[in-house]
């Protein structure tokens, strides 16, 4: 999951709305695949899209194979995924797609297919490889397809800055709505330990670390082998002073307070012990199962978790919103939402073969894939309207976000532009989560992307 841009007012309003009305509405983690990679047929469409370069029109029937890139790992990923490409064969039988299975390796695969001009057709992606590829061109401007046009007039509103970006174009379809980074944690670890829930300040954390490591309990999982996650943590606690979260960084010469508190914040967290030691060796995979298995107390991830956690955990399981520095401050800023709605979803290599049948393929995945997602899942946190029912049981966490957050949101964050002010925070936030990094050198480093 994973990486984000501003969401305007009428964003809030609109995925409210959304998550009371029912009329129709995502570096998750950028994670490793266990799946055999897959192939399945799906048709051409009728009207081809009017993409910024276009080839020579084949027959109408005839086969086209193209290749996408996207997480396909756990319920959350691969599902949606296979539904949208059954849904695909359907609609479209002389299409035929195969599976890439993405990596948890923080987008270096994809950038290194960038660099040598190999990627595949269509690839599920976020803002920071939006940029990489619009810049190097090996991604498409989608700003005149025929799909485009239609996409903006679907869209949930609110979420407009999912498909258009910062510069004004577009470079993918997203499926996903507005989404956010959440605590959850095990109710019965915490009876246990005597910890009540929820943790409202970092001095309440730092001691549930002390009781959990004292049982030989992780207090909290996190796959920071993928640098995007500690990041968002390190958001998570940016946002209780500051709502903007990154956002606050643009046209910033220095490391505003709101961030240099919480760095501090994660230094002392890490020296209470809230990490394992291997935390930055620990992927999606692994963090998530000793959350799932009682060896860990705590797992930090986006709001798409919840099915995951509820189906592995059932009643035990529930979520919480970040601390801060004190009781006041979190109830003041307790709906100050780490996330933000920055342009991600399925993009198209400029290099494909099938220009036209790959925006067509990409805007129909995304639609399917929020099809899935609101039907049979049950979220409410969709990019585009869905015509069809909800058809799930919805977990009960899922009921809770919809009820007592979604209609409370005060803000979300919004994104941090520069590539390479990004990429400091990645390596740094993971730095922080290793013991004897502190928030005075996270601050250095970050003051000098600032000052380039």
């Amino acid at each position: 999951m994973r990486d984000w841009t501003k969401l305007s007012s009428i964003g809030l309003a609109s995925i409210m709305a959304v998550s009371l009305t029912a009329c129709g509405t995502e570096t998750k983690s950028d994670a490793g695949s266990k799946a055999t990679p897959a192939t399945s047929t799906a048709p051409a469409a009728a009207t081809p899209a009017a993409p910024a370069a276009t080839t020579a029109a084949a027959p109408a029937n005839a086969p086209v194979k193209l290749s996408i890139y996207t997480n396909h790992f756990d319920d959350d990923t691969s599902k949606p995924y296979d539904y949208a490409v059954a849904e695909l064969k359907k609609e479209m039988p002389n299409i035929e797609v195969t599976l890439v299975p993405g990596l948890q390796d923080n987008g270096q695969k994809i950038k290194t297919q960038m660099a040598t001009g190999d990627l595949p057709d269509i690839i599920d992606t976020n803002w920071d490889i939006m940029q990489i590829g619009s810049k190097s061109n090996n991604i498409l401007t989608l700003d005149d397809a025929q799909e485009t046009s239609q996409f903006k007039k679907d869209l949930n509103k609110g979420n407009e800055a999912k498909l258009i970006a910062p510069d004004g174009h577009v470079y993918g379809y997203p499926y996903a709505g507005t989404e956010f980074i959440i605590l959850y944690y095990n109710k019965k670890l915490f009876a246990e330990a005597g910890i009540e829930a929820p943790i409202k300040t970092i001095d309440q954390l730092k001691d549930a670390a002390k009781k959990f490591n004292a049982k030989g309990i992780i207090p909290l999982a996190i796959f920071s082998k993928e640098k995007w996650i500690g990041n968002a943590l390190l958001q998570g606690f940016m946002t209780r002073e500051e709502s903007k979260g990154y956002g606050a960084l643009n046209g910033a010469a220095e490391t505003p307070e709101a961030l240099k508190l919480a760095a501090k914040q994660v230094e002392e967290l890490q020296k209470a012990g809230l990490f394992a030691k291997n935390a930055t060796q620990t992927n999606y995979d692994q963090a998530s199962s000793l959350f799932y298995q009682g060896k860990a107390a705590m797992f930090v991830n986006g709001q798409w978790e919840i099915p995951s956690s509820q189906k592995n955990l059932g009643d035990n399981v529930d979520f919480m919103n970040f601390p801060a520095k004190d009781e006041a401050t979190y109830e003041k800023a307790k709906f100050a939402m780490n996330g933000a709605g920055g342009p991600g979803g399925f993009a198209v290599s400029a290099k494909t073969k099938n220009k036209e049948a790959a925006i067509k393929v990409a805007a129909f995945m995304a639609r399917k894939y929020a099809e899935y997602k609101y039907t049979q899942v049950g979220t409410p946190i969709v990019s585009i309207k869905v015509d069809k029912p909800i058809t799930a049981q919805v977990p009960a966490m899922l009921s809770r976000l919809g009820k007592e957050v979604i209609p409370n949101i005060t803000s979300f964050a919004t994104v941090q532009n520069d590539t390479n002010v990004n990429l400091s925070i990645d390596d740094n936030s993971q730095n922080l989560i290793v013991a004897g990094f502190t928030a005075d050198q996270f601050v250095t480093n970050l003051n000098k992307s600032l000052k380039k």
